[in-house]
C-alpha cells in the first residue's frame, strides 16, 4: 500500500508552525495505530504541537480521527437519559464514587470509564479496587444492563474505545508532551464522546495539586473540550475548581472509600460534599432534571441505596471491612497557631510514596495505603497534636514521604487571616 503522506512532511509543517489539513490529520492517526507512522516520530509531532499550538479545526479533526481509530459505543434506547463527569485529577478528588450514585437516584444513567492512577494523582479504579469482589471490567453487555437496572456503572474504558489516544498517550507520559493542551482536549474529549454518553459535565482542576497548575492554561483547557463537545453534539459544561489544597481530608485508596461512603451517608467534609453537590446539579441539569434536590438525596439515603447496588452489581461487598496499611506515623504541629497552608502536590507525592500510587503504568498499589489529613487551612492547632497519620503497609517508605512533606504545612500564629477560596472559581458553557 502507497501512503499518500510522509510523516517527516507532516512533522516538519508542524514544526514550522502551519496548520494541518484535516486528510493530514486523519492520516497521522490512522498510520500510527497501525504501525507506520513510528513512536519517535510521533513523539516529534507531539513535541512540535507542544511548541507551536493547534486551531480549533485541528484539534477538532484530531479528536474525531482518534474517535474512528476505534469503536463507538452507543446508550440509544437505553430508556433514560445518559450523563457522565470526568475530571482532570488532583489530589483527595474521589468525587466520582459518591456523585456517579447521587446522580442515578434520579433515573439518571451515569456510564463513568474511569481510569486509574500515575503519579501524584489517584485513580478511581484503584480506589474501588479497595473494596473486597470489586471488579473494574464490564463488557458492553454488562454496562448496558447495569445502567438500566441500577443507573450507575464505574468501570474501565475497553480496548476498542479510542485506542489512537491509548497509544498516543503512554507516547506523550514519556516524551515530556502531556501538559500540550490541543493533545490533552483531544485524548479527554476522544474518550468521552465515543463513550456515546448524551451529556458530559468537566471538572477542570487548577493550583498545585493539578497537573496544569496555571489557572489561565486550565481555563484555555477547559473552554478547548467545552468546545469540542458542542462540536460533535455532546452538551458539555465546565467547572473550573481550585486544587491548591487537598479535596477532603483522605488521600489514598480504601480512605478516600471510606470519606465518600461518609458523603453518601449525609456527612464527610464540607469541600467534598459542596463539590459533589455542584457537580449533581450540573449533570441533573443537562439530564433534563434542574430541580432535582441533591443534598435531600445525600441526607435521605438515596444516594446511598443506589452506591450499595452499584458495588454489589460489579462483585463488590458495600458492607466488607477496608484495607488498613499496618504501619503508621503521625506527623504533629510544631507550634501552636492556625494552619495556612498545606501544599496539595506535596500530599500527594507523599501519599504516592506511601504506596497509595505507582510510578508506571502496570505497577501495583497498596490499598490500605495513605493520609490522614487531621486539619486543614483555617484550623487552630496545637504543638504536638496530629496534624495528619501515614499509613503503609513498609515501614520503610515513611522517610520519603515524610521528605515530601517538608515546608508542605504552614502554621502562622494564633489570629492570623486564612483567606477562604471557593472550590468552583468558574463556569464554562
Amino acid at each position: 500500500m502507497t501512503e499518500p503522506f510522509d510523516a517527516v512532511e507532516v512533522i516538519a509543517a508542524k514544526r514550522d508552525g502551519h496548520a494541518l489539513d484535516t486528510d493530514r490529520i486523519r492520516w497521522l492517526v490512522d498510520a500510527y495505530t497501525r504501525g507506520v507512522v513510528a513512536d519517535e516520530q510521533m513523539s516529534a509531532w507531539a513535541m512540535a504541537v507542544l511548541l507551536n499550538g493547534m486551531d480549533r479545526r485541528e484539534i477538532r479533526d484530531l479528536t474525531l480521527a482518534m474517535i474512528d481509530s476505534g469503536e463507538r459505543m452507543s446508550f440509544a434506547g437505553l430508556g433514560k437519559p445518559t450523563v457522565d463527569k470526568h475530571s482532570t485529577g488532583g489530589v483527595g478528588d474521589k468525587i466520582t464514587l459518591p456523585l456517579a450514585p447521587l446522580v442515578a437516584a434520579f433515573g439518571v444513567a451515569v456510564p463513568q470509564l474511569s481510569g486509574r492512577g500515575l503519579g501524584h494523582t489517584g485513580g478511581t479504579l484503584d480506589k474501588l479496587e479497595s473494596i473486597p469482589g470489586w471488579r473494574a471490567d464490564l463488557s458492553p453487555g454488562a454496562l448496558r444492563a447495569q445502567l438500566a437496572d441500577v443507573g450507575a456503572a464505574i468501570c474501565a474504558a475497553g480496548a476498542d474505545l479510542a485506542p489512537a489516544d491509548k497509544r498516543l498517550y503512554a507516547l506523550r507520559d514519556t516524551t515530556g508532551t502531556v501538559e500540550a493542551i490541543p493533545l490533552i482536549a483531544s485524548s479527554i474529549m476522544s474518550k468521552k464522546i465515543a463513550e456515546g454518553t448524551s451529556s458530559l459535565v468537566l471538572d477542570v482542576k487548577f493550583g498545585s495539586g493539578a497537573f496544569l497548575p496555571q489557572r489561565e492554561r486550565a481555563e484555555e483547557l477547559a473552554r478547548t473540550m467545552v468546545e469540542l463537545g458542542g462540536d460533535a453534539g455532546v452538551t458539555t459544561v465546565a467547572l473550573l475548581t481550585d486544587m491548591a489544597v487537598p479535596l477532603g481530608r483522605a488521600i489514598g485508596n480504601a480512605v478516600e472509600v471510606a470519606e465518600s461512603v461518609e458523603v453518601l451517608a449525609g456527612g464527610g467534609p464540607a469541600d467534598v460534599r459542596e463539590l459533589t453537590v455542584a457537580l449533581a446539579r450540573e449533570m441533573l441539569a443537562l439530564a433534563g432534571r434542574p430541580d432535582a434536590d441533591v443534598e435531600a438525596a445525600l441526607d435521605d439515603g438515596r444516594a446511598m441505596d443506589a452506591w450499595r447496588r452499584m458495588i454489589r452489581a460489579q462483585g463488590g461487598d458495600p458492607d466488607a471491612p477496608l484495607p488498613v496499611g499496618r504501619e503508621a506515623h503521625v506527623v504533629v504541629a510544631e507550634a501552636d497557631g492556625v494552619l495556612v497552608e498545606q501544599d496539595a502536590r506535596a500530599v500527594g507525592v507523599a501519599a504516592w510514596r506511601l504506596g497509595a500510587g505507582r510510578a508506571r503504568q502496570g505497577d501495583p498499589v497498596q490499598h490500605g495505603a495513605g493520609i490522614l489529613l487531621h486539619a486543614k487551612p483555617g484550623d487552630a492547632v496545637r504543638a504536638g497534636e496530629p496534624l495528619a497519620v501515614l499509613r503503609t503497609e513498609e515501614a520503610d517508605r515513611i522517610p520519603r514521604a515524610l521528605e515530601a512533606l517538608e515546608g508542605a504545612m504552614t502554621i502562622a500564629p494564633a489570629g492570623t487571616p486564612v483567606p477562604s477560596r471557593p472550590i468552583v472559581a468558574a463556569r464554562i458553557a
